[in-house]
């Protein structure tokens, strides 16, 4: 019996950097009206030369050396995404030819901003399987080409980054539900798929749209409690969590829900804050940056959930490398 583990993270953000006071003079809003609404202060935005997949290499690159491995090592590269250019070649391929990779299975997988964990579930259940060995899960979105920059409730809330996590092969531990060290623990997804057109990415040339009071309203009262059942699965209470890792959509929803899960000792993720919402790179960003600057301890249990297009969602317990 093996468990799977995250064996290192990394993250990339374009060096450009936007502020409230820089998007009050494209549209009508302001720096006030900007915290107050969601509480993004700035976002970091790619240029037209900066496609996706470059934003996914770099931070699948620093992955890799952080956990000591080459390219050659991975056998399976996942790509969680929604703003994709191109149909095929699909985004992971891109990655694994800037990585210079041999011949790895490469799979896009596009959930919005619950992408991340659902590739990291299906990471998980690959190496279980035996399938692969080591994979490559990466939340990569360039948000800013898929942004009408007229509307000031969409074009304040969103930024362009990468994340990303190397998934490896562990023992699987007695002691827990998650296993020791860096275990990744059984995820809880599901969709409600009546109420997808909440969050869209549409038309041509595609642009994202939101019905921004439907999902405040679904994800403070709905996602707790379909969060706690994560903790569950993974043989932990709130309580024991050292970090929550929400999507970072908007911090009018994450302290809110943060707080309703009821994990009173977790350092709770509010990169939105400088990084506004990355979509599918906003969790494997946050998680990312935590452990980078030792707020939390290596194999410290940390929910990551993630919600929002399709009004889809997906949460496991990890414990971070």
């Amino acid at each position: 019996m093996i468990g799977t583990r995250i064996a290192a993270l990394g993250h990339y953000q374009p060096a450009k950097v936007l502020t409230n006071d820089d998007l009050a003079a494209m549209v009508d809003t302001s720096d006030e009206w900007i915290t107050s609404r969601v509480g993004i202060r700035t976002r970091h935005v790619a240029g037209p030369d900066e496609p996706v997949d470059e934003l996914a290499a770099h931070a699948a690159a620093k992955a890799l050396a952080s956990a000591g491995l080459t390219p050659a090592d991975i056998d399976l590269v996942l790509v969680a995404t929604s703003t994709a250019t191109d149909r095929s070649p699909n985004t992971a391929a891109r990655v694994a030819a800037r990585l210079g990779m041999g011949s790895p299975a490469t799979m896009d997988l596009n959930v919005v901003c619950a992408g991340f964990t659902h590739a990291l579930a299906t990471a998980d259940h690959a190496v279980r399987a035996g399938s692969a060995t080591r994979a490559l899960v990466i939340g990569a979105d360039k948000m800013t080409d898929v942004t009408d920059w007229s509307d000031r409730t969409t074009c304040v809330l969103v930024g362009d980054g990468a994340g990303a996590a190397v998934v490896e092969a562990c023992p699987l531990g007695t002691e827990d539900g998650i296993g020791t060290g860096t275990g990744i623990g059984p995820v809880l997804w599901g969709s409600v798929p009546e109420m997808g057109h909440a969050v869209r990415i549409e038309g041509m040339p595609p642009r994202f749209a939101q019905e921004g009071q439907t999902v405040y309203r679904w994800a403070t009262t709905q996602l707790p409690q379909i969060a706690r059942q994560v903790c569950e699965r993974a043989g932990l209470a709130p309580e024991d969590l050292a970090a929550v890792v929400l999507h970072q959509a908007n911090l009018r929803i994450i302290e809110p829900v943060a707080r309703r899960i009821g994990a009173v000792n977790a350092v709770v993720a509010r990169d939105v804050v400088e990084s506004g919402n990355t979509s599918a790179a906003s969790i494997p960003m946050a998680l990312s940056k935590l452990v980078e600057r030792g707020e939390v301890a290596p194999g410290a249990p940390a929910l990551l959930f993630g919600f929002g297009g399709n009004l889809s969602y997906a949460g496991q317990v990890v414990r971070c490398p």
